[in-house]
């Protein structure tokens, strides 16, 4: 039963989800017109495997969201998980520690901070945008009490070349987000862990009395978010070559929008990872086409945040219908 009340909620979705696919890479496709007819340094190799740089961290991000948002929770705790990810494995790497080790190291401490914020939700029964502010703030601050503010430098060869050496020409942090987008991508449409996750978007009781282990669904969906935020936040110290404590701040946002003009609902199932995909492809294009314009990153802000609550107009207005 658990299983047909998850693949009936995914099937209703299937039709509604094509459609936001289609429009929001439609817009997407726009906007790379656009910024290419207004500058030529915009349709160059270079500056496109910058873009998809520029996307790997907020699409990593975007996709733990896409989880959360569709199991109809939120996640504010991104942008602190992003730090501590960072700072941790920094920390173990000029102990001495084997890079792999202290990489799984700073991955697993993000971990328990996604389980904490999924134990909370489900057996606490706490609203997740109040559970994910409080963690959000409080592992913010353990990164900068660790660091006393301070960003950690000096990081070893083995860690820098994830982010900056390249593959076949490919800048590794590419290769990652692919990896990453299929298999979360594969999770959500093939496996019961997707169909649960819909399932808890759509009904959570219904998914309840249909036989779904929702605490422990809950707490897994949480778990992966967190998860991705550390690896976003790996790659991003290993490009800086240095974990600074204040690092992912406001990248909350990003996994939102990402997410939301995707066409993830913020009323919980629907989503799907490749419009995740197209949504941080769409904020990193923005971003980079208004650089090369040389629009202020003020006024960039501003287009973000029209941008996000016009995808969340639109996704009410659909739901109304």
């Amino acid at each position: 039963m658990s299983e047909q009340a998850g693949t009936i909620n995914k099937k209703i979705t299937l039709s509604r989800s094509l459609k936001q696919f289609i429009s929001t890479l439609s817009g997407l496709v726009v906007l790379l017109v656009i910024f290419g007819i207004g500058n030529r340094n915009f349709i160059t190799t270079g500056n496109l495997l910058n873009v998809a740089v520029q996307t790997t961290p907020i699409l990593l991000i975007a996709i733990g969201q896409t989880y959360v948002l569709i199991s109809g929770g939120i996640d504010l705790s991104i942008g602190s998980n992003i730090a501590l990810a960072g700072v941790m494995t920094a920390i173990l790497m000029k102990a001495g520690v084997p890079v792999p080790i202290a990489i799984v190291a700073g991955i697993m401490a993000v971990a328990i901070v996604g389980i904490a914020n999924g134990a909370l939700v489900s057996f606490g029964k706490l609203p997740p945008f109040i559970v994910t502010l409080g963690t959000m703030t409080a592992v913010r601050g353990i990164t900068l009490t660790i660091t006393k503010g301070i960003p950690i430098s000096g990081l070893p060869d083995g860690f820098n070349n994830i982010g900056i050496s390249k593959t076949l020409g490919i800048p590794n942090p590419i290769y990652i987000m692919i990896i990453f987008a299929i298999i979360f991508g594969f999770i959500l449409s093939k496996t019961k862990t997707g169909r649960y996750t819909y399932a808890l978007g759509s009904n959570a009781e219904a998914a309840r009395l249909s036989g779904v282990n929702s605490n422990f669904s809950l707490i897994k969906v949480y778990m992966f978010s967190a998860m991705l935020a550390g690896i976003a936040g790996l790659v991003m110290a290993a490009r800086i070559i240095s974990a600074p404590p204040t690092a992912g701040m406001g990248y909350e946002l990003d996994a939102v929008a990402a997410s939301v003009i995707g066409g993830a609902s913020t009323m919980g199932g629907e989503g799907t990872i490749a419009g995740t995909v197209i949504g941080a492809f769409i904020i990193s294009v923005l971003r980079n086409g208004l650089n090369l314009m040389g629009i202020s990153p003020f006024i960039q802000q501003i287009v973000i945040g029209v941008v996000i609550v016009a995808a969340v107009f639109f996704d009410k207005i659909k739901h109304n219908n």
